[in-house]
């Protein structure tokens, strides 16, 4: 059944706002900036093509961050199988030796406070002036309380 405006399917409603984060393999920096426009709006059209909507999407030359709605019918993990797997994809085409890590963060964000996200993932630079991928993504697993083992949290 195809997604009704609204992002509802038949009698099924839904508003689940993910906040979606990734970096690239062992955190290398090849996502260079004068590049990260290009890719931002790559990872903003393949939303489109899974009738996901992205709200934000930025990031830095290690990481991306996608605050996005997901539609009903699709499944997180798929939505981030198509997101990786496609400009992984794409960036290979446009320069050699680029990879996604293997895992990601997502957490849910309620409608009330999607400003406040989209503030952070705006002001990505200037927020890693002062602290690295790795404390952020740390940081961020304990704001939402989840449990992970330091040894295997970046694979």
């Amino acid at each position: 059944m195809e997604p009704r405006r609204g992002g509802t399917v038949g009698h099924t409603f839904s508003r689940n706002h993910i906040h979606l984060i990734f970096s690239t393999t062992n955190r290398h920096k090849t996502i260079a900036k004068p590049f990260q426009p290009k890719l931002w709006s790559y990872l903003v059209g393949i939303c489109k093509n899974h009738d996901m909507i992205a709200l934000e999407i930025g990031g830095t030359e290690n990481h991306v961050h996608i605050l996005l709605h997901l539609p009903p019918k699709l499944a997180l993990a798929k939505a981030v199988l198509f997101l990786k797997s496609n400009s992984s994809r794409w960036m290979g085409e446009q320069q050699k030796d680029f990879s996604w890590q293997e895992g990601y963060a997502a957490f849910s964000v309620s409608s009330s406070n999607l400003d406040q996200v989209v503030r952070y993932i705006q002001s990505q630079e200037a927020h890693h002036r002062k602290i690295s991928f790795d404390e952020e993504f740390r940081a961020l697993l304990r704001k939402h309380g989840v449990e992970y083992d330091p040894k295997y949290v970046f694979g």
